[in-house]
């Protein structure tokens, strides 16, 4: 957005959506965000984050798929209702209705961070690398939260790896 590199002929060249995130790796190109993780998971021998368990795997990209397609899209009026809409335009109707859903897949991901130290199971997974966003937001955004105990717990150890805070706490942007 800010470095208006998305409509360049370059990376339109890249990845036609006009959209980040994308990679160049050794010539080859990738784009969406949970593709990139699975990719330089599988290329670079990550499987402490990317099981070979097929049940495993399946609960890991179970829940990636859910934060993409499910809770994503929940977040998304919301966050850019918030950060990228000068308030004197902001639908709060809107805003209040897709914070209410977000809340709902938060309350979900609250149960099961209730039953489970991660995401996906006992070990951190590539599975709480995108839920893992989803919740900076969730804790960052300025709205009204319910109290997610579990939430709260499983998201402030993600907030004291290095990964996340060099790369996801960097603002709400």
């Amino acid at each position: 957005m800010e470095y208006g590199r998305t409509r360049d002929p370059d990376m339109l060249a890249r990845n036609p959506n006009a959209v980040i995130p994308t990679i160049e790796d050794d010539g080859f190109v990738v784009w969406e965000s949970n593709v990139i993780l699975r990719y330089l998971s599988r290329k670079y021998g990550l499987m402490n984050v990317y099981p070979e368990e097929v049940e495993l795997r399946t609960d890991v990209e179970r829940w990636m798929d859910w934060q993409q397609t499910t809770v994503g899209p929940s977040m998304v009026p919301v966050f850019w209702g918030l950060v990228r809409t000068a308030p004197e335009l902001r639908d709060h109707d809107a805003i209040d209705k897709s914070r209410d859903r977000y809340e709902h897949f938060m309350s979900m991901l609250n149960e099961r961070l209730g039953v489970s130290q991660h995401v996906a199971g006992s070990e951190f997974s590539m599975a709480d690398i995108p839920v893992g966003i989803m919740a900076y937001r969730w804790f960052n955004l300025d709205i009204e939260r319910a109290d997610l105990a579990n939430l709260a717990r499983w998201y402030e150890g993600l907030t004291q790896r290095p990964a996340f805070k060099n790369n996801i706490m960097i603002g709400l942007t």
